[in-house]
């Protein structure tokens, strides 16, 4: 059990680990109180070897191992990779390359959509991970011992998952598939932050042009303003709330407070002044310009039944392939086609 605390270990570390053809990553770290993910403990495994880098210690530098994140000659290999390269991303401007999910290679080799990491070591290596430190706080230090052996066990038990999943995906000869499967993923356009298309994250949809107007700079707005300070959206101003907001359209501090769920005292803030003009630019928007808006399906017995069924035959196609239905078509899909 080994835990890197200094840039000397870190350095020889990753230069033993880039002589192997590929090595298991995992990260810890915390976001509850932030926008950006705080990078708590880094653990990486090659064939012979398993570590947690403490990306917390004091003057540690992290080049060397986004140096080992970018050798072309290493494959990266994640569990549910996203916010893991997301991090990378944010600190160091790289999304790991070559890489390889085991999520997505597994629903390839048919175990189910989103299958967890502790799902896959109980089917593959068959064993029981112990989740007891699976909520602890890792900016807390020291490390206890405990939680490193936790934080290294997800890393170990991953190089055979990705051994076994390679051997299925080069068996059934479905690599490809992973490879189109891969590619956003492996897309730095996935990571970039971009304020302007905030809007689309709402599951509320707006209705009327005007509404979607406000909502997209409202919810610019928000997410500059939580990027900025480097709080969570709802801290700043809660889905429910923006939503009201964007369908109301306030154009004074007066409409602004009475609205029912807007925070009191917050219109005559400057937040409350920044929003009102938000609301202004969304109302001065040209429509021609606006986003084409989804019209709610009027989902008829019929249509309702239709996708019931495609539902059922989904599952149908799934099992017998052996492909996870997610892979196959999803559900926006079905009521596409119905």
């Amino acid at each position: 059990m080994t835990l890197i605390t200094t840039t000397a270990e870190l350095a020889l570390a990753c230069q033993r680990l880039s002589r192997h053809s590929f090595v298991t990553v995992d990260t810890e770290f915390l976001r509850e109180t932030t926008f950006w993910p705080v990078l708590c403990v880094v653990q990486v495994a090659s064939t012979d070897e398993a570590m947690a880098i403490d990306a917390l210690a004091p003057g540690i530098d992290l080049a060397p191992l986004f140096a080992l994140m970018a050798d072309p000659n290493v494959v990266k290999v994640f569990h549910a990779a996203r916010q893991d390269v997301e991090i990378f991303w944010k600190l160091a401007g790289l999304v790991p390359s070559p890489m390889f999910d085991t999520q997505v290679a597994a629903m390839v080799c048919g175990y189910g959509d989103q299958v967890s990491y502790s799902e896959l070591v109980q089917s593959i290596c068959r064993v029981s991970i112990d989740k007891s430190s699976r909520f602890t706080d890792w900016a807390r230090r020291p490390l206890a011992p405990a939680q490193i052996e936790y934080a290294i066990g997800d890393v170990t038990y991953l190089r055979d998952i990705y051994r076994a999943l390679l051997a299925q995906l080069e068996k059934s000869g479905r690599k490809a598939w992973l490879e189109d499967e891969m590619q956003v993923l492996t897309s730095a356009a996935t990571y970039e932050q971009h304020p302007e298309r905030a809007w689309e994250r709402f599951k509320t949809r707006a209705r009327k042009p005007r509404d979607l107007a406000v909502l997209m700079d409202l919810a610019a707005w928000r997410e500059n303003e939580a990027q900025t300070r480097d709080v969570p959206r709802s801290r700043v101003l809660k889905d429910d709330v923006l939503v009201e907001v964007a369908l109301a359209a306030p154009r004074s501090e007066e409409a602004l407070a009475n609205l029912r769920a807007f925070p009191r005292g917050m219109e005559r803030s400057r937040a409350g002044e920044e929003i009102l003009a938000a609301v202004e630019r969304g109302l001065a928007r040209d429509p021609k310009t606006l986003p084409k808006i989804e019209r709610e399906r009027r989902n008829g017995g019929g249509s309702a039944a239709t996708v019931e069924l495609l539902k059922v035959l989904l599952r149908q196609v799934s099992d017998e392939s052996g492909v996870a239905g997610k892979m196959i078509a999803t559900v926006d899909d079905l009521e596409a086609i119905a």
